[in-house]
């Protein structure tokens, strides 16, 4: 029977396996980074507008610190879990080694829902969450970000929060903060610059050419409506978008510009003009060339796999297709990029960002993309040749680098004591 859900750390752990075992890792090894290393489950009140106090849950998990300090996103959301979390910060170990950034993998959330707080009382939710979690974090230990429905104000509560504790202003302690309190040039859009890179190399590959290519998204949030943008840039035609409202499509071509203004305006795409209404379900099943899930886990799965269209899937989101959709897709000829090395773009620049924080020194943007473009396009062909090496697809290649390099890492330091 098809399965459309996984539980997302299970998926991860499945994924980890498969690695570990054409890796050939010993049974110590594999317990190790089976495991998270860390995991804190916090439970805090915060007043309300009204003068009531609710109670709310959440985390901050760190997967592997063997590579460096932890790094990881801050997600606000009601489908928050404990799995979530610890699966997202296993991803985030693999995606800091699979591009080579020196950072450890872990993830952050709060379960609420953002959309029904005012600005006071999420700047309380945010700064008692991060007093909460300051038992864990630090510039030199475990530095957050933003994820899903987070932003730059958000971090910059947080970073505050941290310092007041300490007296004195740690920016280093924060990424994908605000340019005025050490925020990076480019952060915003990191993501899916990475995106975009990754596409463009693996459209060379295939022999696609960006003009002839159209282009479906699910996701508009940061991530999805950037690479949206930047997918246009460089010649896609994008015939299809998403937000949680569901699709807008038109066989002849969105104009992004328009749908951002559009989707700002009214809160959400439904109703842009010159397209047509589909579900998000129906979304992912659009002709088109080029796939981008940027939304949630679990989108493309055994019961939808067969039918879809795309020739190359682009995962702007982590763990949009299961390990079962995944054969599926792949035994089809569908190529796909993974997570970790799609995706990858924000942490690097999240790293960029640590780096100048921590020196004292900022880059310019131009610096920022340049080295961003380095990176991401060195990892590709990297993990490119791997999976031509080991006769295998771009998860396994990208998978089999960055486990290989966190065990390593892991092997070197030792079990203490």
């Amino acid at each position: 029977m098809a399965i459309d859900f996984m539980n997302p750390y299970d998926m991860a752990v499945a994924q980890f396996d498969e690695a570990a075992d054409r890796l050939g890792l010993s049974q110590a090894m594999r317990a190790i980074l089976r495991k998270p290393k860390r995991e804190l489950i916090v439970n805090f009140p915060v007043r309300m507008d009204n003068g009531d106090v609710e109670m709310f849950t959440g985390y901050r998990v760190q997967h592997n610190i063997n590579r460096g300090p932890a790094k990881g996103g801050i997600r606000f959301s009601p489908e928050v879990s404990l799995d979530e979390v610890r699966a997202l910060a296993m991803w985030m170990t693999w995606k800091c080694a699979v591009v080579g950034i020196p950072f450890g993998g872990a993830k952050g959330g709060v379960i609420c829902d953002p959309h029904k707080l005012s600005r006071a009382e999420l700047e309380r939710l945010s700064r008692r969450y991060a007093t909460e979690i300051s038992i864990l974090i630090g510039p030199d230990s475990d530095i957050p970000a933003p994820d899903m429905n987070t932003n730059p104000q958000i971090m910059a509560w947080m970073m505050d929060t941290f310092s007041m504790h300490m007296g004195y202003s740690i920016p280093a302690v924060i990424t994908g903060k605000p340019l005025a309190i050490g925020g990076s040039e480019g952060r915003l859009e990191a993501t899916a610059r990475g995106v975009q890179f990754v596409t463009r190399e693996a459209m060379l590959d295939l022999g696609m050419l960006p003009e002839d290519c159209s282009v479906v998204v699910q996701g508009f949030g940061n991530v999805g409506s950037i690479s949206a943008r930047l997918l246009r840039e460089l010649g896609c035609k994008v015939v299809a978008v998403s937000d949680i409202s569901g699709g807008v499509y038109n066989a002849h071509g969105i104009d992004i510009h328009r749908a951002l203004r559009y989707s700002k305006e009214h809160g959400s795409l439904r109703g842009l003009p010159e397209t047509e209404s589909i579900s998000n379900a129906e979304l992912l099943e659009l002709p088109c060339d080029i796939l981008v899930p940027a939304a949630l886990e679990n989108q493309i799965t055994a019961k939808n796999a067969s039918r879809i269209k795309a020739r190359l899937v682009v995962e702007a989101a982590n763990g949009p297709t299961t390990p079962e959709a995944d054969r599926i897709l792949i035994d089809r000829g569908v190529m796909i990029v993974p997570d970790i090395l799609a995706n990858a773009g924000g942490v690097t620049v999240s790293y960029f960002e640590w780096v100048q924080d921590l020196q004292r020194f900022f880059w310019a943007e131009h610096e920022i993309n340049d080295r961003l473009e380095s990176i991401i396009t060195r990892a590709y062909r990297a993990v490119r040749a791997k999976a031509d090496e080991q006769d295998t697809n771009l998860r396994m290649g990208a998978y089999l680098l960055a486990v290989a390099r966190v065990a390593e890492a892991t092997e070197i330091r030792g079990v203490y004591p």
